[in-house]
């Protein structure tokens, strides 16, 4: 987190599938009507080695290659979004992990089908959240807030 301001940063990635059902445009109005700003963002295609340190927290459970796998399939678009209690705010908007759970009106809820192919990833606290930004941006494309 940037010391000259007190807003909360977080990690978010667009998996493969909101990519592919072209829901990116959706998920990232949703994100900026709720009021955070985008200080980083970028398509890019994820390595096994990248992906496989992103989901290091999974590695001993069954799901591990699956996770992997579907990460690596195809472009992701990955930002870094600044904001008041942002971390805790977009878990919030993103919805249960499982779309089954999730709650209408949340992202999950009401685009998503599977639980691993949720269509968006986002940190779980403050510090997991400076550890994924670093893994997928350098300190120069992050912009600083206006």
């Amino acid at each position: 987190m940037n010391m000259a301001t007190s807003k909360e940063r977080t990690f978010i990635m667009l998996k493969p599938d909101a990519v592919s059902r072209k829901l990116v445009g959706e998920i990232i109005t949703r994100i900026e009507k709720k009021g955070f700003n985008i200080v980083a963002m970028k398509m890019m295609t994820v390595d096994r080695a990248l992906a496989e340190r992103h989901y290091a927290v999974h590695r001993e459970k069954p799901f591990f290659q699956d996770l992997v796998n579907f990460i690596i399939e195809s472009p992701v678009v990955v930002l870094v979004l600044e904001g008041h209690d942002v971390v805790k705010q977009m878990r919030n908007l993103i919805g249960s992990t499982s779309p089954a759970e999730a709650q209408p009106g949340t992202i999950r809820g009401d685009f998503a089908t599977d639980v691993t192919r949720n269509l968006i990833h986002a940190s779980d606290s403050e510090s997991v959240a400076l550890q994924e930004i670093a893994n997928f941006f350098s300190e120069k494309e992050i912009m600083q807030s206006q």
